[in-house]
């Protein structure tokens, strides 16, 4: 008898212990995550960018390299290239998916071929030299979708985006100044230029712009 009496007071305090860990697990914790995620703007939504309009043209943290048909005028500001690197595609552009890890390395052949291909191509868009095309324009960024570019790389592709936009080359320069970010606490990191917000500072926007829902 005193052993059934012990084993329903276990069994009773066992309940009670999966009861509470399931309404504070189950129900409170992720009811108080939930709430903490809408503290703030842009909140757990993606942190949206939109236009003048209201249309959404991508997020602040994810970058997405803008791209025009092929052998039309290039208005755009451009990212760096992805993080991945596939044995035939040196560029993934415009999207965040093939922002992959690699464990192509400094001695990597393909690594060395694409970094490259890369910067001749660069070169030749931005009509410049090869050796002027500063390191972080040919390589993918720790994240591999990092919005920003280095001010240097925004430098390179002022002439191109003034020609091309109708603007004079110190008025574009004086947007990329004015969207620079300096470093972290005054110390941490380098200075970065947001591509999109640069971009939305000419007047761009996305042609698959997604007009703002009735409760977005």
């Amino acid at each position: 008898m005193r052993f059934l009496l012990g084993l329903l007071r276990q069994t009773w305090a066992g309940l009670l212990v999966l009861l509470a860990l399931t309404a504070v697990l189950g129900v409170l914790y992720p009811a108080a995550v939930w709430g903490v995620s809408r503290i703030g703007a842009g909140a757990a939504e993606g942190s949206p960018v939109r236009d003048t309009t209201g249309c959404v043209v991508g997020s602040r943290w994810v970058g997405v390299d803008p791209q025009v048909p092929a052998g039309e005028p290039d208005p755009f500001f451009h990212n760096r290239v992805t993080g991945s690197v596939a044995e035939q595609d040196p560029f993934a552009p415009g999207d965040p998916a093939t922002a992959l890890p690699t464990n192509q390395g400094p001695s990597s052949e393909i690594l060395a071929a694409f970094v490259t291909e890369r910067r001749n191509a660069i070169a030749t868009r931005e009509g410049v030299q090869p050796e002027a095309v500063p390191a972080d324009v040919v390589t993918g960024s720790g994240s591999g979708i990092d919005p920003h570019i280095s001010p240097a790389y925004a430098a390179l592709q002022v002439p191109r985006v003034a020609q091309v936009n109708g603007l004079r080359e110190s008025r574009v320069r004086q947007l990329v100044d004015e969207n620079t970010e300096g470093r972290q606490l005054g110390f941490l990191g380098e200075q970065r230029v947001n591509v999109l917000e640069l971009n939305l500072a000419l007047g761009l926007t996305s042609p698959r712009c997604t007009a703002p829902t009735a409760g977005g």
